[in-house]
């Protein structure tokens, strides 16, 4: 009985032996079957969202976080010369909480930030009193290379810098101009935050901006302090059309113009407002562009050129903001004003193109014309008598320009200002540009009298960039370029990543048109209204304007010349605008002519303009060529 006992128990251990490893096996197996499928999975999130989960885990190391800044990108000119940059400064930092932990470096601390900084001891024990916690307070902001490079040796001094605590320099940029004034409404400034503000620093605001990086530090598993480093991305750097030794021949001139002229016996500048702007008529590239008064990109906010102590004290903050946003608007682009003569070209061209003008009519001037029931004068009230159209232009006269008009019609006259761009945006590649859609007449709602003004720019309204662009494609053979003032964009390794190629628009007129206008202007310059523009050397055309500002009758006028050179193929052209000089005679256009005058005097040379000389040997040249081939055969 005893040895059936002891079987049956033998049995039943083998048995449960068996059953354990069974299900011993199964467990093993299922553990390797989910270790597999969490390393599959793994692998698999690891791949497809890897970057996502990577930013999470570096987001949440934020031991001895720091920011690291990028660096805007430069606006250089057209030759490389750097207008506008971000030198590297330094905050500098203190942490109260590691400087309060070693009380003996509180007073050694304090003396060194005073020494090296200028930072006052009370200041500081203001921090510490306010915020003993704090990790992060800010006591100096934009602190020079040098200043930062004299702290870290002072820190690295075994002796001197043994009881210095609680104090780190911070790396950031500040935005600086080398030239200060130079193309100041162009160029723009930046605000907190790298915010372009005002012309290419806003316009081409997110190109010249990077993104930030980080540097984490982390504990890992032992406790020891691992960094993990995301690097910033620099801006990139713009390149900008503008020619900055010819920005710099305007703006002298702009500013003797104004010295000359603001002291006489009428109070102010010697202008409500100057206007120069200067463009390759065969690209649409901005060479220069200037108004006056210009300000100092370093300290925009700087009213003290141009308002007395007394006057800014009495300023309200809304109006100190008005007074700079009148300081650093660009009257190139953002300020409208009638066009007066310069734009009576435009009314001829419109004549040759639909067919109204063969080239030999003739128009008498009695001094002024009925129209719609108004006496619309001349500027020469006692008559041209009667001239060509080349006598139209060459002597401005007012009474063939609206003579010519009428034979045009309402209708085409509408269309081919719209073919120039007037009531249009140019696109030109800066902030601000006006919108003069509502300042310009339709067919619908244009009378006989409104078309007789208009004819000679008076009663409508433009911008300067819409004349000059307008300008440009009359005179280059009808192409109508996009006015453009950034060339490429380049990285901040130098690789060019964008090139602003020339944008060809439209086509506006014919090339005999533009020729036998350029041919007028020509004459304008030798024997008519624009004589004073004339360069000797040099072969100007051009033509003048004077337009009476609204209310009219009370002696105040825009005057302007739109010139260029050569007159048979031109390389370059020039608009000056001055807004009531500030003379008795506003009227005079030789003003505005001298001050043409003078600035091209000095920048044809520069830029290498053909000369009259040049142009004769060309000339020369080309006869001797025929006259071989013409004995050839």
């Amino acid at each position: 009985m005893a040895g059936k006992k002891k079987n049956t128990e033998q049995y039943r251990n083998k048995r449960f032996s068996r059953l354990m490893q069974k299900k011993l096996a199964v467990l093993f197996t299922a553990v390797i079957v989910i270790f597999i499928c969490l390393v599959g999975r793994i692998t698999y999130i690891n791949a497809e969202s890897g970057d996502t989960y990577e930013k999470k885990v570096l987001e949440q190391q934020n031991y001895d976080s720091r920011v690291i800044p990028y660096r805007r990108g430069d606006i250089e000119d057209c030759n490389g010369t750097i207008l506008a940059t971000s030198e590297r400064v330094y905050n500098v930092i203190l942490d109260a909480k590691v400087l309060l932990a070693g009380k003996e470096d509180v007073e050694p601390t304090k003396a060194a930030l005073k020494d090296v900084f200028g930072i006052s001891a009370d200041d500081v024990q203001a921090d510490l009193d306010s915020s003993p916690e704090s990790r992060y307070t800010v006591l100096l902001k934009n602190v020079s290379y040098d200043t930062a490079q004299s702290w870290n040796a002072l820190t690295a001094d075994k002796d001197k810098g043994a009881n210095i605590s609680g104090i780190w320099l911070e790396e950031n940029y500040k935005r600086t101009y080398p030239y200060s004034t130079l193309a100041s409404d162009l160029i723009g400034f930046t605000v907190s935050g790298n915010t372009g503000n005002w012309g290419i620093e806003q316009y081409y605001n997110d190109d010249l901006n990077g993104t930030n990086g980080r540097e984490y530090g982390y504990l890992d598993s032992s406790s020891s302090l691992e960094r993990t480093v995301k690097q910033a991305v620099d801006g990139d750097t713009v390149v900008s059309t503008i020619d900055a030794n010819l920005q710099s021949i305007v703006e002298k001139h702009i500013l003797a113009f104004n010295d000359t002229y603001k002291n006489t016996a009428r109070e102010g500048n010697g202008s409500n407002n100057t206007g120069v702007v200067i463009m390759n008529p065969n690209t649409g590239e901005v060479l220069a562009m200037a108004s006056y008064p210009n300000f100092d990109l370093n300290n925009p906010r700087d009213l003290s050129s141009y308002y007395t102590e007394s006057e800014i004290s009495a300023m309200s903050d809304d109006d100190k903001l008005s007074a700079l946003q009148s300081i650093w608007r660009n009257f190139c682009v953002s300020d409208t004003y009638e066009p007066g003569s310069t734009s009576k070209v435009f009314t001829m061209a419109a004549g040759f193109e639909d067919g109204t003008l063969k080239g030999d009519e003739t128009y008498y001037c009695g001094g002024a014309l009925e129209v719609g029931g108004h006496t619309i004068h001349c500027h020469l009230r006692s008559g041209h008598g009667t001239l060509n159209l080349e006598g139209a232009i060459a002597n401005s006269c007012n009474v063939a320009l609206m003579q010519i008009a009428a034979q045009i019609g309402v209708d085409d006259f509408c269309k081919y200002q719209s073919i120039f761009g007037f009531g249009q945006y140019t696109g030109i590649d800066l902030p601000g540009e006006a919108d003069t859609s509502g300042l310009i007449y339709k067919a619908e709602n244009m009378g006989s009298a409104d078309l007789a003004t208009n004819a000679f720019g008076q009663n409508y309204n433009c911008t300067m960039m819409q004349m000059a662009s307008a300008y440009c494609s009359l005179i280059n053979g009808g192409h109508y370029y996009k006015p453009h003032v950034v060339k490429e964009i380049k990285s901040s390794d130098g690789n060019v990543v964008e090139t602003m190629e020339p944008e060809l628009l439209k086509e506006t007129v014919s090339q005999t048109t533009s020729d036998t206008l350029n041919s007028y202007m020509l004459a304008t310059v030798q024997s008519g209204t624009a004589k004073k523009a004339a360069v000797t050397g040099y072969q100007v055309a051009g033509k003048t304007g004077t337009a009476e500002k609204l209310p009219r009758n009370n002696g105040n006028y825009v005057i302007s010349f739109a010139g260029f050179a050569p007159a048979d193929n031109p390389e370059v052209f020039i608009y000056v605008v001055i807004d009531c000089p500030n003379t008795d005679n506003q009227e005079n256009t030789e003003l505005v002519t001298q001050l043409s005058s003078d600035i091209m005097t000095e920048a044809f040379p520069y830029l290498n303009i053909t000369t009259t000389a040049q142009q004769a040997a060309e000339n020369q040249s080309s006869s001797n060529v025929l006259t071989t081939e013409n004995l050839g055969q």
